[in-house]
């Protein structure tokens, strides 16, 4: 599961996503195992974000089970059942404030350099 995760990390930072974090929510929620955050700058970006990620993985045979959000671009969430994608617009993020939600626990950092 841990490859998938950085390959979804990787695919963010190729749309030039802000603030990817990935979360271990293994033995803390039954939710998934992995929540990946990241920010777009636009509902644009947020939806170009989303968009490469679900394009990139169904070339890998990796499809979700629900996606949510596409339409407005605010926060796109990709279900792939262990681990879910949550793409936001700033405002969302700061609104809903997930990484503070889950600050138990275990975060990578994705840097693009």
């Amino acid at each position: 599961m841990g490859d998938i995760v950085s390959r979804v990390g990787e695919l963010v930072l190729e749309r030039k996503g802000l603030e990817v974090v990935s979360l271990d929510l293994r033995g803390i929620s039954d939710a998934a195992d992995f929540f990946l955050l990241a920010t777009g700058n636009s509902d644009v970006q947020v939806r170009a974000i989303a968009d490469h990620i679900v394009t990139e993985l169904k070339l890998e045979d990796l499809r979700p089970t629900h996606i949510e959000g596409m339409e407005r671009g605010r926060w796109v969430l990709i279900d792939y059942a262990d681990l879910v994608v949550h793409i936001f617009h700033p405002v969302e993020r700061d609104f809903y404030q997930l990484d503070s939600l889950w600050s138990d626990a275990p975060k990578s950092i994705f840097d693009s350099n």
